[in-house]
């Protein structure tokens, strides 16, 4: 793929594709079609999501209305109480939630809400945007189930300016009317097969949802586009094993489209190597980095290769919050690569993520490392990274995927 071809996507993917939408489905159709054009065939596979539709989401705070969004999947409610500004994680703080709605910082995790949800809360406040920022952007939020476990409370989000002026104001008592309509969808991946010479495949992943308020070109169709591009590359060269490309759907919302490929497709995992996952690539600024979830050797072998192509790379050991997760969770060695920009350079779920954080010469040389390791890998007499996760990266991973409280983070 040439520079012009890169851009042309960009361009034609410019717009919001939130997991589940007709967008997301909009866009499933053209990377299918797309992938067609450079002579490969794609399918399309659907599965389940939870959607909801919003019919009223009011907030008032000492009689006065704060603009807000209703949290999708939390239910309906009708609440008023006093404001409890949560101060901390500790068991203190958090025993101070009964019978308030809780205005928190940060986002509503599953052992946060937990702990609250048990405490007594009856409602709560969440803040997006920023400060700073001249606009008045308020995301979109969902209650998801693997955070509520069925526990719900009505919830809704104001942007980060209206948290401080309830704060500047003491708080006081807030009111929160949530109405919607909840129903199951569908979402979908995309999936090409490049059959190699042997029954094992190295499965290249990057999802091409986004955000509420996101064109998402630099979360994630960099990385759309960065496997498209290494998929066409061995749709035109040999290699020993087989590549497949996911494009998954609805990573935005919990990583859903890749946890819902892992568990389709069981019985095919075994096939299964190595996980290529890319997320955010090719942006202006920024440096590039590599995360592992797999045995400490690839860490040096990344870094090696690095030297050797001459493209400064960082890497490192661990767990990464993307679509690689689920696959490792299978046992399936994984690494994620991404170009990392400072957060005064490109801002990701928001309005800013645009093609303007982007620079085509910036992909095609991250495509290019990219490929460089992939054809490594696909054409080895033997792949030599051990399908085996560490002890480690097992515990990082029960960490992640909520199976297990990090003593270190409660929340």
């Amino acid at each position: 793929m040439d520079l012009k071809q890169l851009e042309t996507i960009f361009d034609d993917t410019a717009y919001i594709r939130t997991g589940g939408s007709k967008e997301e489905s909009k866009c499933a159709k053209y990377l299918q079609e797309k992938c067609k054009e450079l002579g490969m065939d794609a399918e399309i596979e659907s599965f389940e999501v939870e959607m909801a539709d919003i019919k009223k989401a009011v907030l008032t705070v000492n009689g006065v209305e704060i603009p807000c969004t209703g949290y999708l999947c939390a239910g309906n409610g009708d609440v008023e109480a006093p404001i409890y500004y949560l101060p901390g994680d500790d068991k203190y703080s958090i025993s101070q939630c009964k019978g308030k709605i809780v205005l928190i910082d940060g986002l509503m995790g599953h052992w946060k809400y937990q702990d609250l949800y048990e405490a007594g809360m009856v409602g709560f406040i969440t803040y997006t945007g920023n400060a700073n920022y001249a606009d008045e952007e308020i995301d979109i939020k969902e209650l998801r189930s693997f955070v509520s476990l069925g526990k719900k409370v009505p919830g809704v989000n104001i942007n980060a300016k209206e948290a401080i002026k309830i704060i500047e104001n003491n708080g006081g008592i807030a009111h929160i009317e949530l109405e919607q309509e909840e129903y199951k969808g569908e979402s979908h991946n995309v999936v090409v097969d490049l059959p190699g010479e042997t029954e094992e495949y190295i499965v290249l992943t990057a999802h091409y949802d986004s955000t509420a308020l996101s064109e998402g070109a630099y979360d994630n169709m960099s990385g759309s586009v960065g496997i498209m591009a290494v998929a066409e590359h061995f749709s035109k060269n040999p290699h020993r094993y087989g590549i497949r490309a996911i494009w998954c759907g609805s990573e935005e919302r919990g990583l859903l489209g890749s946890k819902a490929y892992v568990k389709d497709h069981e019985e095919g995992l075994k096939n299964i190597v190595f996980n290529v996952n890319l997320d955010m690539i090719g942006c202006t600024m920024g440096k590039f980095i590599a995360c592992c979830t797999t045995e400490e050797k690839l860490v040096s072998f990344v870094e090696y290769l690095g030297n050797i192509e001459g493209f400064p790379v960082a890497v490192r050991q661990d767990v990464y919050s993307s679509d690689s997760t689920p696959f490792a969770d299978k046992g399936i060695p994984a690494i994620s690569f991404a170009r990392i920009a400072p957060q005064n350079t490109a801002t990701i779920h928001n309005s800013y993520d645009t093609k303007k954080v982007m620079k085509m010469e910036h992909m095609e040389k991250d495509i290019a490392f990219i490929t460089s390791f992939t054809e490594i890998m696909a054409n080895a007499k033997r792949l030599p990274v051990e399908r085996e996760m560490p002890d480690n990266m097992k515990e990082k991973l029960d960490i992640y995927l909520l199976r297990k409280r990090d003593d270190k983070k409660k929340s």
